[in-house]
């Protein structure tokens, strides 16, 4: 288990969001048609408002699985998931809302969101494949002692993203589309699934 106190100095722990306030975050940049982060577009503007509503929606939805909740409910220490996102980032807004479900039956369970392209030294030290993909989940201590990471994206949505990555026959709007109807086919199974994994073997190991 390695500490990694030095990753978070006040300049990223005081600038984090509650999932409330980065929900609200999320309704006014869709207000404001822009979305977060250095880079805007309208496409970008798009993907914001999409996520917006598929967000909104699974807060409404999302039910835990029962072999998930028993185990974060077997928590007895307290921990911060830190979750680096963007607001346009479709893979965060079919993920962040099962996360938080996930963590919401246990109060030892703290949740804080951060802006990636705000916090980029922080995000290069968690790369996927040399990428700052998002969303990157990174579950510590009291002592800031790394206990799991997760991201970003479940395994079968990532295989898709690798294949369409090796051989790219259709534009990226079509390929964004059909990781989507991947998403909705999977019912939130294959995240629930692996936290679900990852905690069993964080609790093997206490």
């Amino acid at each position: 288990m390695r500490n990694v106190a030095h990753l978070f100095p006040p300049s990223v722990t005081e600038n984090t969001y509650t999932y409330s306030d980065y929900m609200l975050l999320m309704e006014k940049v869709v207000q404001e048609k822009r979305t977060t982060g250095p880079k805007q577009s309208e496409e970008l503007n798009y993907y914001t408002r999409l996520n917006l509503a598929r967000m909104q929606r699974l807060n409404k939805t999302v039910l835990v699985n029962d072999d998930l909740k028993i185990l974060t409910d077997q928590i007895d220490a307290p921990q911060t998931w830190y979750i680096l996102t963007e607001a346009w980032c479709g893979d965060a807004s079919q993920s962040i809302p099962v996360i938080v479900a996930a963590a919401q039956s246990n109060e030892l369970i703290t949740i804080k969101l951060l802006l990636r392209d705000e916090n980029l030294s922080l995000m290069d030290e968690y790369l996927t494949f040399g990428g700052r993909s998002i969303p990157k989940l990174i579950a510590v201590d009291e002592n800031h002692n790394e206990l799991f990471t997760w991201g970003p994206r479940p395994a079968g949505a990532q295989q898709l993203l690798v294949a369409y990555k090796a051989n790219p026959g259709k534009p990226y709007k079509e390929f964004a589309e059909d990781i989507q109807r991947w998403y909705n086919t999977d019912k939130t199974q294959s995240i629930q699934n692996e936290l679900k994994a990852i905690l069993e073997g964080v609790l093997i190991e206490r």
